[in-house]
């Protein structure tokens, strides 16, 4: 058996924490400028599912003054994601906000406004370790309230804040809203971008947590466990995996799988309640809540049910050799073997290890959902230099994966992964939806101006509660025309309607000047949901349009 824990060593040693990465940042990314990293400590201590004693979260943030005054009165926060390890910094986080050679944070301090980055650093806090990064969401959304507070109390004038969260950090931002509403402690925000954040869960190939555990449990190796232990098993992952490895696990085991636990199973005493918890405090009700998200809101898939992921013989040293087959999880009530290991010493296998997995008879397996995406090669950190992963990653028939999927990050409740997404059920009010699934957090030219225009909107106006007598859209559903109402309380000097795709493609724009009090505007639109953006001038409004 030495051969085969030599083996397991070489597979498993480059698995390091730090090479994992759920975020990349673009390449020719623009970096800030240092300032200082200033900590911050909740005020409002938090107990985790398996704790045994409440604790004070913390975290570390930076302020970029705007380029105008150089005052902190338009405050713009930006939260961290799932990052265990912290490998990802503050620098690495406003960096990830670039795009086309360009920054939106830049932008945005172009035009006044002031960006403030808050990570989740690694921290002792009442004698306990804590990884914030992958820490309990409710914990970090309590630095984000501590956060809030602050920035209100320091800043300049009475301009509301504005809160981005990528990934993770939109659950910490939507948590922490409110948390702040249902305690009458006012937030003083105006909107609340959600950027490709799970709503309802997010996904790691079951295959692929099996492999890694199976490895780290086989090894012993203290690197390997670590990246179960602080990766897989943090409590965040096990707040928001929808099919964990530990629902599976068969009673005296830390490896097997129980055969009779095929179907997909949270993480027992953290998925089940996180996602009550949240469905209960539900979305801050006097913030404009927006989302951009990267999955495709047209159903293009991410490879497709059952397929291969990697299939192939690893050689180690002339007598020694691994097979390694990987599968997606199969399609609606199939099922299929996702992990396949056997390790051969003289061609003879010595050690075996098969894992099954079966799709709920009203969805495929969600690794193939449209969804923003993860990359496998990027999850082991394109090999690190050691060949044997170099060959596992060359050998991969499909490195992505449906990370967050789409019904996740639109915040609707359907338990078919791969179903159209009806806006309706949404309870975002403007939407940034692309054609085709992006990884995870990438920010394009496209959601960039979104979140442009969402943030510079708000400027100019308050919330859309205000706006909802302004312009009245007059039939919706829509049948051959668009009918407009124009208040006759409301002065329009001139007035521009755009028509958007859910997917956010611009597809009608008429502009009338010193318009009639009813428009009526023919169109050509199939049917389906569409956005109307009403535009004076002055303010905008955006309204949810069905044509039938």
């Amino acid at each position: 058996m030495k051969k085969l824990y030599i083996l397991l060593l070489i597979l498993t040693t480059q698995l390091t924490f730090a090479q994992i990465r759920f975020q990349n940042i673009p390449e020719n990314a623009i970096y800030p400028e240092s300032i200082a990293v200033e900590t911050i400590t909740a005020n409002i201590a938090y107990q985790g599912y398996d704790e045994t004693q409440a604790y004070f979260g913390q975290g570390e943030y930076e302020i970029y003054l705007d380029n105008v005054d150089g005052v902190l009165d338009k405050p713009i926060i930006v939260l961290d994601g799932f990052d265990p390890g912290d490998s990802r910094d503050i620098p690495g986080l406003y960096a990830s906000l670039s795009f086309d050679g360009q920054n939106m944070a830049d932008i945005l301090r172009d035009e006044g406004f002031d960006i403030v980055i808050l990570n989740a650093p690694l921290y002792n806090t009442g004698g306990k370790d804590i990884d914030g990064g992958g820490d309990y969401i409710q914990r970090n959304a309590m630095v984000l309230i501590a956060m809030i507070q602050q920035l209100n109390a320091d800043k300049v004038g009475d301009n509301e804040l504005v809160v981005l969260g990528p990934s993770m950090g939109g659950l910490i931002a939507r948590y922490a809203l409110s948390y702040m509403e249902d305690n009458s402690l006012d937030s003083e925000t105006r909107l609340y971008i959600s950027f490709d954040a799970p709503h309802r869960g997010a996904n790691i190939p079951i295959s692929l947590q099996y492999l890694i555990n199976y490895f780290a449990d086989q090894v012993g190796d203290a690197t390997a466990q670590q990246v179960v232990d602080q990766l897989l098993n943090s409590p965040a992952a096990k707040e928001m995996l929808v099919d964990h490895l530990l629902g599976h696990l068969l009673a005296g085991s830390t490896y097997e799988q129980d055969p009779t636990k095929v179907l997909p199973l949270g993480a027992p005493g953290f998925r089940n309640e996180f996602q009550a918890e949240l469905d209960v405090l539900g979305f801050p009700t006097n913030v404009r809540n927006v989302t951009m998200i990267n999955g495709s809101g047209i159903g293009t898939t991410t490879g497709s049910p059952g397929i291969t992921i990697v299939d192939t013989n690893l050689e180690i040293d002339a007598v020694t050799d691994v097979d390694v087959a990987l599968k997606f999880t199969p399609a609606a009530s199939q099922t299929n073997t996702v992990t396949d290991v056997t390790v051969n010493f003289f061609g003879f296998p010595i050690n075996t290890y098969q894992t099954t997995a079966q799709s709920p008879n009203n969805t495929a397996g969600v690794d193939s959902a449209p969804g923003g995406t993860g990359s496998i090669s990027d999850a082991l950190g394109d090999g690190g230099g050691n060949q044997v992963l170099i060959d596992f990653i060359n050998a991969l028939q499909q490195d992505l994966y449906s990370f967050i999927p789409t019904m996740s990050s639109l915040a609707i409740d359907n338990p078919d992964w791969f179903a159209t997404p009806d806006l309706n059920d949404s309870p975002f009010v403007n939407f940034y939806i692309p054609n085709e699934n992006e990884p995870h957090v990438t920010v394009t030219a496209a959601s960039a101006q979104f979140a442009l225009d969402e943030i510079r909107d708000g400027v100019l106006s308050v919330g859309e509660n205000q706006f909802s007598n302004q312009f009245i859209l007059a039939q919706n559903p829509v049948q051959k025309s668009i009918n407009i109402v124009i208040p006759s309380n409301t002065s329009t000097q001139n007035l521009t309607a755009t028509v958007f795709s859910i997917t956010g493609q611009r597809l009608m724009q008429k502009t009338w000047t010193n318009p009639s009090q009813e428009l009526t505007w023919n169109h050509n639109l199939s049917n389906g949901i569409y956005l109307l953006k009403l535009d004076n001038g002055f303010s905008t409004q955006t309204i949810k349009m069905i044509v039938e």
